[in-house]
């Protein structure tokens, strides 16, 4: 599959599509992070953690059916500052209809450097991860915090997980972790963590 940029079209008046999420975690349940999206609890958290300069983007990795994208945007990030990276085709489809103004980029998140424009290479505030990367060989960790600090050089990343303690050893990958966040009110409970190298 190629890497596309989907254009925005017109608004949608859905927010979220918990079916559409549902179908693609049966297909494929270790693609997926949960069972049913993110609660508005843990995407205000996530959200809220975002750093960003104004002549920054916020880069979202497996951005789903966009539930935290739309809390990003509610916190005042700009739909022309967000850029959303989405494997599935038919996820970033309904990405592209529910999120006007805002970047799609269909495609791996291990191929950021490649799929996000260059231009944006060193102008990323925060990249924010959804991919439940606790369930990858320590490789393909590996491969992914290099992906990022290609784009987002010393800034690391935020990652929401499941895991009580923290989902990547950050050690062995060269990064400090902090949990910046835990939100009990998800289901199932979630932690928010801050990597940096």
């Amino acid at each position: 599959m190629s890497n596309a940029v989907l254009q925005s079209q017109p608004p949608s008046t859905r927010t979220s599509n918990p079916v559409l999420f549902f179908r693609r975690w049966l297909a494929n349940p270790l693609q997926m992070g949960s069972v049913i999206p993110s609660s508005p609890a843990l995407c205000r958290r996530i959200a809220a953690l975002v750093e960003r300069r104004d002549d920054q983007v916020v880069v979202e990795l497996g951005a789903g059916t966009g539930v935290v994208s739309r809390a990003l945007l509610a916190a005042g990030v700009p739909a022309e500052r967000l850029v959303v990276v989405e494997l599935v085709p038919e996820m970033a489809a309904h990405l592209q209809e529910a999120l006007p103004g805002v970047t799609v980029l269909r495609g791996d998140a291990f191929d950021l450097p490649a799929l996000l424009p260059a231009s944006w290479h060193g102008r990323v505030g925060t990249v924010i991860c959804g991919i439940p990367l606790v369930l990858l060989p320590r490789d393909q960790q590996r491969r992914f915090v290099e992906a990022v600090e290609q784009v987002a050089p010393g800034r690391g990343f935020l990652l929401y997980s499941y895991c009580i303690t923290s989902p990547l050893p950050a050690p062995a990958l060269g990064l400090r972790a902090v949990r910046e966040a835990w939100t009990p009110l998800n289901f199932p409970p979630a932690s928010v963590w801050r990597y940096r190298p």
